[in-house]
């Protein structure tokens, strides 16, 4: 099986620039002409979050036009840039409840897949509640020993990034209580941080994906800015290992020289799924 993931796509009405600074459309485009070309073909491209950029229903609905080029079948979960509403409006057609938080689970893989939302509407910090982790242990309880991966958008760790860690993720003590409780849990999904990080969290390891567009600044502790820079944008690719376990790759969205043979250095053509 093979999970690809990007996040943070911060999608705007057309015409309207985020941060006044990137047109983050032409970046998904990119990213879905990319996705769409992948061999071995990704079962799942999961979206963790920051879909929209300022909560705009017509946002949603550029998005809705831009993923209608994506020829896999894909699943998505809030970030603190979206809005439940104009989620359930648009993307009526994903596995969605009706009303609340936006989590549920997908069964028909060879991993179960648990989407939770970190949501906390009008805020950039993250919160999973009693409500919310609730459910989640309920969910892990029905099928405790089949391998499973949890996506969502706020990462439950400390990263170092200081301005990005003073809207951390609420809750995230009982989650790790409950990862380590269950150790069918594979991996942890995250977005939000616009960079690939890795942490572990109880018997499992939580990882943060780059975004689509632009990148959070790499800075540590007293080091650390609030901003970001156009480095390669990227994403992810999750491969399942029967026996052994799931395994992460991180790419990066663009045309770059190569691929050459190490022998001779002459150029390979590789393999690339009919569009």
């Amino acid at each position: 099986m093979l999970i690809a993931q990007i996040t943070d796509l911060h999608i705007r009405e057309e015409g309207v620039l985020c941060y006044r600074r990137v047109d983050t459309a032409p970046f998904l485009m990119r990213a879905v002409d990319t996705l769409n070309q992948i061999l071995p073909r990704p079962d799942i491209v999961l979206l963790t979050g920051d879909l929209i950029d300022a909560f705009k229903i017509e946002e949603y609905r550029r998005l809705r036009g831009l993923l209608d080029r994506l020829r896999l079948p894909y699943a998505l979960i809030p970030g603190n840039h979206d809005a439940r509403a104009g989620m359930r409006a648009v993307f009526g057609d994903q596995p969605f409840p009706k009303t609340g938080f936006i989590q549920y689970t997908i069964e028909h893989l060879p991993l179960r897949l648990i989407g939770l939302d970190t949501l906390v509407e009008g805020e950039h910090r993250g919160q999973l509640c009693a409500q919310r982790l609730d459910w989640l242990e309920a969910r892990l309880a029905e099928q405790p020993e089949r391998p499973t991966v949890i996506f969502m958008h706020h990462p439950p760790f400390t990263t170092g990034i200081t301005p990005m860690d003073k809207y951390n993720l609420e809750g995230r003590e009982r989650l790790a209580e409950l990862v380590t409780r269950h150790a069918n849990v594979e991996r942890i999904l995250c977005g939000h941080l616009h960079r690939s990080i890795q942490c572990r969290i109880g018997r499992s390891f939580a990882t943060t994906c780059p975004a689509t567009a632009h990148q959070v600044a790499l800075g540590l502790g007293e080091a650390g800015v609030w901003g970001f820079t156009m480095e390669p944008p990227g994403y992810q690719l999750h491969y399942w290992i029967e026996g052994q376990g799931l395994v992460t790759h991180t790419g990066n969205f663009g045309d770059y020289a190569g691929p050459y043979s190490f022998r001779d250095g002459s150029p390979i053509e590789l393999p690339r799924a009919a569009v």
